[in-house]
């Protein structure tokens, strides 16, 4: 069931925790998701903004636009990160 499979990812993530914990490795584990983190970000925007064809043409002749856009770009961008790498 849903529930179950909860429950077991929260008991492996609690295990992993305490793993880490006690061999001191969870800056390291914590350093290597940020990397991820920051390496997905990068990729993640650059697709959605050529997707929506968010260009240098469209910052120079209308910038807010572009920062508008570049803002729910990257919010868009953050909500996926934290889905496929904090929250499972």
């Amino acid at each position: 069931s849903a529930a179950s499979d909860v429950y077991k990812r929260q008991e492996h993530k609690r295990g992993l925790y305490e793993e880490l914990m006690l061999d001191g490795k969870m800056e390291e584990h914590l350093g290597e998701i940020e990397q991820t983190a920051q390496k997905r970000m990068k990729q993640i925007i650059t697709s959605l903004a050529e997707k929506n064809q968010i260009t240098e043409e469209m910052k120079r002749e209308n910038q807010m636009s572009w920062v508008q856009a570049m803002n729910s770009i990257k919010n868009q961008a953050e909500e996926m990160i934290m889905s496929e790498l904090i929250y499972n």
